[in-house]
């Protein structure tokens, strides 16, 4: 039962990671939201194709769409913070109970 609860350990920890990287690709392109970056700088544009598939869905749902301000960012990290505390820690707990 050690190597199932290793790996879910390990996958738990892949999954934290992956999820802390995203939220700092997310901070990263809401800051350069904030700046006139040149669109076809090669860094701006890899920002802008791995988030937009996340934001754009959140950008639906949400109702505010005309006093400028977008808050998907926001909804997404928090997302990702409900994930990495509830999702990533159950998977521990379950591995520590194997």
């Amino acid at each position: 039962m050690f190597v199932l609860e290793n790996f879910i350990i390990a996958l738990a920890k892949v999954i934290d990671i992956g999820l802390t990287v995203f939220m700092w690709i997310i901070i990263f392109r809401a800051v350069i939201s904030w700046v006139n970056a040149d669109p076809y700088n090669k860094i701006v544009i890899f920002l802008y194709r791995v988030t937009e598939p996340v934001l754009r869905p959140v950008r639906r749902v949400l109702p505010a769409q005309n006093i400028g301000i977008d808050f998907s960012p926001i909804v997404v990290i928090l997302v990702i913070l409900f994930l990495r505390f509830f999702l990533v820690q159950t998977m521990m707990q379950i591995a520590r109970s194997l």
